[in-house]
């Protein structure tokens, strides 16, 4: 028993140090629904162990009635873990969640195959994962990486690595402690156009440095004020 409100304690002051809405101690015990969710998985997770199987399903389903997270009593998680804002997460059957681990509202752990085996992700330790990320399949998420926001993982991460995209590309090896700031992370779609306006950019010059030289008229360029305004955007969003 003192070991089980040890780990209550604990999860309380997790859910201090991960969300800086919280207030007191009451507020986090009342309304937090992602705690309300790890609490509620312990015992499912502790009647499937133990072959009452239909039971945990049960407590599992008015989890999900009350909290709206989907936690599967197969799952293994473990401890400090936190859900922030968990509407709508999705932990299936065979996913591994390790320590010190935060997710986001509207994640998925998925599986992939219709067969009975390792079928969903494992999660390795102090790893971040944005809203609406997916992650389908047995791969597996090495410590201290971080999945942005709407991605799509459909293969595994290396530690340390940052993923962004559809489909999710690792974009970054991240030595620094973990940042919340998902609009910070890198684009790789964003930087692949960049670059191809560059190199438009550079082929335009030689190209109007040849008409010139040869003493050609050139009509105006109906896609300039286009290409400008894309331009504008783009220095925007730095």
């Amino acid at each position: 028993m003192s070991n089980l409100f040890r780990r209550i304690r604990e999860d309380i002051k997790t859910a201090f140090a991960r969300d800086p809405a919280a207030r007191n101690t009451i507020e986090v015990i009342l309304c937090y629904p992602g705690l309300h969710a790890i609490w509620l998985h312990r015992p499912a997770h502790f009647l499937w162990t133990h072959r009452l199987k239909l039971l945990a399903r049960l407590l599992s389903h008015i989890n999900r009635l009350l909290t709206g997270i989907e936690v599967h009593p197969g799952a293994r998680i473990g401890r400090r873990f936190f859900i922030d804002h968990g509407m709508g997460v999705v932990i299936g059957e065979t996913a591994e969640i390790g320590d010190d681990v935060l997710l986001y509202q509207g994640v998925v752990l998925g599986g992939t195959t219709m067969e009975k085996k390792k079928r969903h992700p494992t999660i390795g330790n102090n790893v971040v994962i944005g809203a609406a990320a997916v992650l389908l399949g047995p791969i597996t998420v090495g410590d201290g990486a971080t999945i942005g926001a709407n991605s799509v993982v459909l293969r595994s991460v290396p530690p340390g690595t940052t993923v962004v995209g559809v489909p999710g590309r690792a974009v970054e090896d991240r030595k620094e402690p973990m940042s919340l700031e998902h609009a910070k992370l890198p684009d790789p779609v964003s930087e692949a156009i960049r670059l191809v306006l560059e190199e438009q950019e550079r082929l335009d010059k030689r190209l109007r440095r040849i008409e010139e030289s040869a003493s050609l008229l050139v009509s105006p360029d109906e896609l300039e004020a286009k290409k400008e305004e894309i331009e504008r955007l783009f220095e925007e969003d730095e």
